[in-house]
């Protein structure tokens, strides 16, 4: 079965153990800033370009570490699935939301979070957050 939707996905985290992550006008859930691969464009070409898009970052292909593919139901598209090439990134790079990005913010990877997130940003995002996070002050 392949995925109705193929994306690229950032999974930033900051030194005090925050993820990036955004909302997009009308929806509610919190997921990670990212997007569409087009047809022809490598999973990193797309991140990289939809972070420019969406953020007005300027990220580079080498500051970002291959997570895996994953696949979920999407949030805000009823029946379909999305898989979704992830990538991480230890860094607070200055963000500004752009085009449909109407709200961003940093959550903890580890307790408790108070806001909605996506399924797939819930269920699979998060724990490799975690453990990316952990790996990185391990090694400090």
């Amino acid at each position: 079965m392949s995925a109705d939707i193929r994306i690229a996905v950032a999974l930033i985290i900051n030194d005090r153990g925050e993820m990036l992550t955004v909302r997009k006008r009308g929806t509610t859930a919190f997921m990670q800033p990212g997007g569409k691969i087009d047809a022809g464009e490598t999973p990193i070409a797309a991140l990289v370009r939809e972070l420019r898009e969406e953020l007005a970052l300027d990220a580079r292909p080498d500051d970002f570490r291959y997570e895996g593919c994953y696949r979920e139901q999407a949030a805000n598209e009823p029946d379909m699935i999305v898989e979704a090439e992830a990538f991480s990134w230890l860094a607070a790079p200055a963000v500004a939301p752009q085009a449909e990005i109407e709200e961003l913010k940093w959550l903890p990877v580890e307790g408790p979070v108070a806001v909605e997130r996506a399924p797939l940003t819930r269920t699979h995002l998060f724990p490799i957050a975690a453990r990316r996070f952990a790996e990185a002050r391990s090694t400090a």
